[in-house]
């Protein structure tokens, strides 16, 4: 544990701990990569080379239009149901054979309702082939990739979506029914589906600007978490630049998998506490190749639940705060933004030694450094990159004020895809490029 009243968390005995802060934009960054391609790769998969639909895909004499109208009034019916509180309809059209199904879909119908939409969609986006999947259930089978655009209310700002696969077959009588939402699960993009509301039982706790997901009958840890949350989300709204009127999600479930979080990976599972997982306003695959973020949720690691507090969720609550200014900022400034922030006083936390940590950070990693902490090897080197970050970001705010801090931020992240772009963008705001920043801060250090 760090030391009392000290921002430690990067010493050597705490590198667990301190690489906390390391793995939600590392992974991040990573699924989005994955993302793009699970994305193409799952609208091109519909058709063949020629671009036709494939060819080596038999199915019975179906009207096609007839079948997407009738899915259609499925998926609104769906909908119509969780904004309403209509179970009966929710799991009319799920296949009444499958016990399995009918009971996972009872436990998301309960889940959803939790959560609270101001508005639900379900849309078809393209149909999908399997082999195996239409053996399994039949030559009716439709495998169809799934959006679904939500908002929940007084979290999101705008409307988001995920995505799901469905598949579908057709009944005697004409009419379609669900019979698996989970054949498409391992070629969807991930970081874009496996949301909350798809695991087991859960309890979701709210309050303004907040909310909280755990699994069902952990109350006391809801609480403790929205009581963490609610200071974390004042500390962000109060320390950076900019307003924001954005809410902290938290979700610390049992689950190793959910959203864009794989706390199943050993480095993710053994040195991580939480991380801010994207959340799209156009999937990865429609619009742009990355998709369009609109938001982050956060998703704390159900190995080391016991060690966030308040300071971890300011920290990620910066992540969500930036997350809509685009993907392109340093890695210097995403993170060191992030620990400016988590250090700052905050309520209901002891303040750190600004000063002496700002000496040890100088004396310890700065004067052994030769650059600001590159993109490439940011992961690699967090003993210091976390440290120095924090050291420029302290030095921006202190000579240029949160204003400028906060737009320099987000010009980079819009704009700042290359070196010149992000040079351009130092010198117009702060004066000198990410070298010449870093050479500021060796000349104050020796002042």
């Amino acid at each position: 544990m760090a030391e009392a009243g000290r921002p430690a968390r990067h010493s050597r005995h705490a590198a667990a701990r301190k690489r906390s802060r390391v793995w939600p934009v590392l992974l991040s960054l990573v699924l989005v990569a994955a993302a793009v391609g699970g994305g193409l790769a799952l609208h091109r998969s519909i058709q063949g080379a020629d671009g036709s639909a494939d060819a080596g895909v038999s199915t019975p004499a179906i009207d096609l239009a007839a079948r997407s109208a009738a899915v259609d009034q499925v998926l609104k019916r769906r909908s119509q149901a969780v904004l309403t509180g209509n179970e009966q309809q929710f799991l009319a059209d799920v296949d009444p054979g499958n016990t399995k199904l009918l009971a996972a879909q009872r436990t998301l119908f309960s889940n959803l309702r939790q959560f609270g939409f101001a508005n639900l969609a379900y849309q078809q986006l393209a149909q999908q082939y399997d082999d195996a999947i239409a053996k399994k259930h039949g030559p009716s089978t439709y495998l169809v990739a799934i959006a679904m655009t939500y908002q929940l209310r007084a979290i999101d700002t705008v409307p988001v979506r995920a995505m799901l696969g469905y598949t579908f077959t057709q009944r005697p009588n004409g009419s379609w029914m669900l019979v698996s939402d989970s054949d498409l699960d391992k070629r969807l993009p991930r970081g874009s589906h496996e949301e909350a509301w798809d695991t087991g039982p859960v309890l979701v706790k709210r309050a303004p600007r907040v909310l909280v997901v755990v699994e069902q009958g952990q109350e006391a840890l809801a609480n403790k978490l929205v009581t963490m949350s609610r200071s974390a989300v004042n500390a962000v709204t109060k320390r950076w630049p900019g307003a924001w009127k954005g809410a902290g999600v938290v979700i610390a479930l049992d689950d190793k998998t959910v959203r864009g979080a794989d706390y199943s990976q050993p480095k993710n599972a053994e040195d991580a506490l939480a991380m801010a997982t994207w959340v799209y306003r156009t999937l990865p695959g429609e619009a742009t190749g990355e998709g369009e973020r609109a938001d982050s949720y956060v998703v704390i690691n159900p190995n080391n639940r016991d060690k966030v507090d308040a300071r971890t969720l300011a920290h990620e609550f910066t992540h969500v705060a930036t997350a809509p200014y685009g993907p392109y900022a340093p890695r210097w400034l995403v993170e060191g933004a992030a620990t400016y922030v988590e250090f700052l006083p905050m309520d209901g936390q002891k303040d750190l030694a600004i000063p002496q940590y700002r000496l040890d950070v100088r004396t310890k990693y700065l004067a052994k450094a030769t650059g600001l902490p590159a993109d490439a090897t940011f992961f690699d080197q967090a003993d210091s990159s976390y440290p120095l970050s924090w050291l420029a970001l302290d030095y921006l705010f202190t000579r240029f004020g949160g204003t400028e801090v906060g737009t320099l931020y987000r010009e980079l992240a819009a704009l700042g895809s290359t070196q010149k772009e992000r040079d351009r963008i130092m010198l117009e705001h702060v004066g000198m490029t990410e070298a010449g920043l870093f050479r500021a801060l060796k000349a104050a250090a020796a002042a």
